[in-house]
């Protein structure tokens, strides 16, 4: 049977259960600029946003640009910017349909048009969410300013490729106008990721123009943030499920959890949106939060991923109810939570006892190869940087140094006993090149922190390569199963403390 497609015409005809916008879409105009319109950013932020306009704030509708694929826009068109966030867990799930992102952009197509809406006086705040490797970092974390795309966009500055290239050209053109620059938020798992981006940014701009860059530097505010919530890839199962439930065609639903969270440095000069009316959390530094964020959630998401690729499971949460791969994340946390500053008012004995709830969640079906992907921009903040302070503290990183093993046993896998591009990294071509040469493992260990640029220049990097090669050798021997017996799993687990 052919359904009718959601769209502003067809809102009306939604059961009674479903939540639709409580504002007049038609009223919007658009005070923020998105790149990267993607699935985690429709569940996180432009949920808030909804909000924030079913509150009387009319001028902060979105505009929604994609940097690559057109498939976002594409699903999203003909349903004029509207979609179905399914907030899911074992009790059942709700429905709410989202109207925030006025209209969609698809960068390569008409860079121009993404150009426009950068530079609209309007356009007052520019959120990102664009994956760790999209900032095109070097192994030093300097911009690479080799990478042809950087190269692109310094030679054609009317029609970027990159981010940098993008918010560069429009801060350029708005103050050629007299208009003041807009507030940079990004929300990306990056370490201080608006300082992060602020200085990248500067780096683009000096290889343009000095003026721009003490420009960027020196008037445009980038405050950084921290997110969170658990958004797995929409399956076809989903999108048949969400039609059966509104009589109608979504084409790209979205799947989350109940739990969010964003913690933002309240420095916003051209206005922001009354987020802190809808949970947000306003502060001076979002550094503590975001420390913990990354090493506690993000670090055992990556570490339950290549564990239970390599276990042989394809979800969180069957990967986190297996007993060795459970006791593995307690001490992993027991390991990176003495890491965390001691007087920034976090409490991470609650914060890990929700995340044991939230990596429970059966009805999410999140999965472990989608965690997987991107593992060499990922782990640095995530485990390595754990890791390094524990070495430096004169303490063990015994499971830290186990999920960086787990990640390279995990990509040696592919095309083996892993399907091969079952999930993918940057640095694929590199790495395969590395595990087809039959180095021995601690020479393979140290080639791979080279490759990935892992604890570069610091005094306890060889100390850490000595831990993941002894992973390794287990992974190579035994599996799992003989990694977490050389730990000592199938013991009595820790007792997290303070």
């Amino acid at each position: 049977m052919t359904r009718d497609r959601l769209s502003d015409k067809t809102l009306k005809s939604l059961p009674s259960n479903v939540s639709v916008p409580a504002y007049d879409r038609a009223g919007i105009t658009p005070g923020i600029v998105h790149l990267g319109v993607g699935a985690f950013h429709r569940a996180h932020q432009a949920a808030y946003v909804d909000a924030c306009l079913a509150n009387g704030e009319s001028d902060w509708g979105i505009i929604g640009v994609s940097l690559r694929s057109p498939d976002t826009r594409d699903a999203l068109k003909p349903q004029d910017g509207l979609y179905t966030l399914a907030i899911r867990d074992s009790a059942g799930e709700q429905l709410q349909v989202i109207g925030s992102i006025q209209s969609l952009l698809v960068a390569p197509e008409d860079p121009g048009a993404v150009l426009a809406a950068l530079t609209d006086p309007r356009a007052r705040i520019v959120t990102l969410t664009i994956t760790e490797k999209a900032y095109l970092r070097a192994a030093d974390g300097a911009l690479d300013s080799a990478h042809p795309d950087i190269v692109h966009d310094l030679a054609n500055p009317g029609s970027p490729k990159t981010a940098h290239g993008f918010l560069a050209e429009s801060l350029a053109r708005r103050r050629v106008a007299g208009t003041p620059p807009f507030t940079v938020l990004c929300c990306d798992n990056l370490p201080a990721n608006g300082a992060t981006l602020h200085r990248l940014l500067i780096e683009f701009a000096k290889l343009r123009d000095a003026d721009l860059a003490r420009h960027v530097a020196d008037e445009v505010a980038f405050p950084s943030s921290m997110v969170d919530r658990i958004v797995p890839a929409t399956t076809d199962a989903d999108r048949l499920r969400i039609a059966d439930e509104l009589g109608l065609e979504d084409s790209w639903p979205v799947m989350t959890e109940p739990f969010r969270q964003w913690v933002i440095e309240d420095h916003f000069p051209a206005g922001r949106p009354a987020w802190e009316k809808f949970g947000v959390t306003m502060v001076e530094d979002v550094r503590p939060f975001e420390d913990m964020k990354l090493r506690l959630l993000n670090g055992a998401h990556s570490g339950i991923a290549y564990l239970g690729l390599l276990s042989g499971h394809a979800t969180v949460d069957r990967a986190f109810a297996d007993p060795s791969i459970r006791q593995f994340v307690d001490w992993l946390w027991a390991e990176a939570i003495p890491t965390l500053p001691r007087d920034a008012g976090l409490d991470p004995i609650p914060y890990t006892a929700e995340l044991a709830v939230r990596f429970s969640n059966t009805a999410l079906a999140h999965r472990t190869a989608q965690i997987a992907n991107d593992g060499s921009q990922k782990l640095p903040q995530r485990i390595v940087a754990s890791a390094l302070a524990r070495l430096e503290a004169g303490l063990l990183p015994e499971h830290l140094s186990l999920v960086v093993a787990a990640w390279i046993a995990a990509c040696a896998a592919r095309g083996g006993t892993l399907p091969e591009g079952h999930f993918t990294d940057p640095l694929d071509a590199a790495l395969n090149d590395l595990f087809g040469r039959n180095l021995a493992t601690a020479t393979m260990a140290e080639a791979v922190f080279d490759l990935a640029g892992f604890a570069k220049g610091h005094a306890e990097r060889e100390r850490l390569i000595e831990f993941v090669a002894t992973h390794l050798v287990h992974f190579k021997q035994g599996g799992p199963k003989l990694a977490f017996a050389a730990l000592g799993i199938g013991n009595e687990p820790p007792r997290l403390t303070e």
